[in-house]
């Protein structure tokens, strides 16, 4: 109990601080002058003021936020805080503000992922362990135990390249380069075409030759520079399959009961802790880019919702009016309240059902 509550202050607060750094120091940057730096919402448990800036940790640990001079729309301010206003600003500088809170979290996932590829993952090894009867490895004469080298002549290091070639030629055949005791064999064998689920409960054409993996593993390292474009890549795949996930929760493909909350994350939080550092930073990266994504949601009072009014203003090349913007403001705050029962009622739901 005591590593999943370190662990979910870990996370929630590195991660809430990390966004909000992003708008602080993006304020600070278009010198915009910041009165808040608050990570929590509510009433202050404690903070210092240092020059114009409260910092502080307040009561409910679910956000943060930055309060800047001039942040609301039509608020009356003197003359010598105009300059500093951040309604006073260019629209591209807002957008700057605005955007550089979900940019931190992912540049946060870039980061974490590096980290991870450097110091080093358990990979597992393209090495056979079950064999089905009847399926194409077994007819090709593939044995447990037998480790493939290459396919079509190409290294395969990770059983998932190898599953990913496997999955991409149902019907064409593949000239296997195997290690058999210490023995180099070819074998050739034709992954045969099967219907399966993906994640998402859709149907899929892939090859399967009836192989799983021995289990065996291997600690996977990487460059620093190697690292960062891997951590790129491995973000930009999260990020899509986020995105992916929640059109298919829309769509009705996915159950809303998939959809955690707070709850949710400090139970993930200290299984990831006790797995390991790694896992635990590993598992900080995907919720930051969850973190990314909600946030630029275009939902009143979300990122996405001033930045979407700061495109129009934009465009239209003036500000949208105060009227409309107070309007959403309200739907916004319901749909807010309306998910946050939600994510808390399919917690709790999971917690009395796994009892």
């Amino acid at each position: 109990m005591t590593i999943t509550i370190i662990a979910t202050i870990v996370v929630l607060g590195v991660l809430i601080f990390v966004h909000e750094l992003g708008h602080f120091l993006a304020a600070k940057g278009s010198r915009v002058g910041v009165l808040t730096f608050s990570l929590g919402f509510g009433p202050k448990l404690f903070g210092k003021k240092v020059g114009e800036t409260q910092y502080q940790v307040s009561l409910v640990p679910l956000g943060g936020y930055v309060k800047m001079v001039g942040e609301e729309p039509g608020e009356k301010l003197p003359p010598e805080l105009l300059p500093k206003s951040f309604s006073a600003q260019p629209v591209g500088r807002r957008l700057g503000i605005v955007f550089a809170g979900p940019f931190f979290n992912f540049l946060f996932a870039v980061i974490a992922f590096s980290v991870a590829f450097v110091v080093g993952l358990p990979t597992l090894l393209p090495e056979v362990g079950e064999i089905k009867p009847d399926f194409p490895a077994y007819q090709a004469g593939l044995q447990p135990g037998d480790r493939i080298l290459e396919v079509n002549g190409s290294p395969v290091k990770r059983w998932e390249d190898l599953a990913k070639v496997i999955h991409e030629s149902s019907d064409r055949p593949l000239r296997l380069k195997i290690d058999r005791a210490q023995e180099t064999i070819q074998i050739s064998v034709t992954p045969q075409a099967s219907i399966q689920k993906n994640l998402f409960g859709d149907d899929v054409r892939v090859g399967l030759i009836g192989i799983s993996p021995s289990g065996k593993t291997f600690i996977e390292r990487t460059g620093p520079f190697s690292a960062v474009y891997r951590a790129v890549l491995q973000s930009w795949r999260v990020t899509e399959l986020t995105v992916v996930s929640i059109y298919k929760i829309i769509e009705g493909k996915i159950s809303a009961k998939t959809i955690g909350g707070p709850i949710l994350i400090a139970q993930l939080a200290g299984q990831q802790a006790k797995a390991g550092f790694l896992s635990l930073v590993i598992f900080m990266a995907v919720i930051s880019i969850n973190l990314v994504i909600l946030n630029i949601l275009p939902i009143p009072v979300l990122d996405g919702w001033h930045l979407l009014i700061f495109l129009l203003e934009a465009v239209i090349g003036r500000p949208v009016s105060l009227k409309i913007r107070e309007r959403a403001q309200q739907i916004g705050v319901f749909i807010i309240i309306f998910i946050m029962l939600l994510v808390f009622y399919n917690d709790i739901t999971r917690i009395i059902g796994a009892e």
